[in-house]
């Protein structure tokens, strides 16, 4: 006798989730995209003018490259996706090696142990950088990926020398105090 439409039963239960560190990892995420200053900001057009000469420039520079860090680091990486997609296996390979740096780099907040020994950031930072540059280098794509980041970066450094950097702060102050007062005003009715 066959029963249709019974729902199949597992007897092996399902491996416990880990909530809290989803919930973490979540809150991680959330964090480090709250540092990303809104794009209109970024390219406000009446903030935009040619600086007044190469220590101005530089002084602009300094400070876009600190305020728009967040803005800066997800062009370039777009530009490097972007960049592979005519290399599937190179988009494998630096997928894969984004899953480390998330979770061997940017996402741990207890010091790495390997084999006992304490494994310091900047030991992380520099053996995965080796290892990305090593993968993909074997990948073949080195064209694209040097192609499009120094495009970039080219592109990254011009954008902070033109964008003025004296009304940064007062366009942050200007932005919060439209939310606030977004939030406490009522609809009329």
């Amino acid at each position: 006798m066959t029963n249709y439409g019974a729902i199949p039963t597992s007897s092996h239960p399902s491996p416990p989730v880990d909530l809290e560190y989803i919930s973490h990892v979540k809150h991680r995420l959330k964090a480090g995209l709250a540092t990303r200053r809104p794009w209109r900001s970024m390219f406000d057009l009446e903030s935009m003018t040619l600086p007044h000469g190469f220590f101005d420039a530089i002084s602009r520079m300094k400070t876009n490259l600190v305020y728009f860090r967040a803005n800066y680091a997800i062009a370039v990486l777009f530009m490097l996706f972007v960049s592979l997609l005519y290399h599937p296996t190179s988009l494998l390979v630096l997928a894969i090696l984004v899953v480390f740096w998330i979770f061997l780099y940017f996402l741990r907040d207890e010091p790495l142990v390997v084999f006992g020994h304490l494994v310091d950031d900047r030991t992380v930072m520099i053996s995965l950088s080796v290892l990305t540059i090593v993968m993909l280098l074997f990948t073949h794509a080195t064209g694209n990926i040097l192609g499009s980041l120094l495009t970039t970066v080219l592109l990254v450094l011009i954008h902070a020398a033109i964008r003025r950097s004296d009304n940064l702060y007062s366009d942050e102050e200007a932005a919060a105090a439209t939310e606030t007062s977004g939030l406490t005003s009522y609809p009329s009715s």
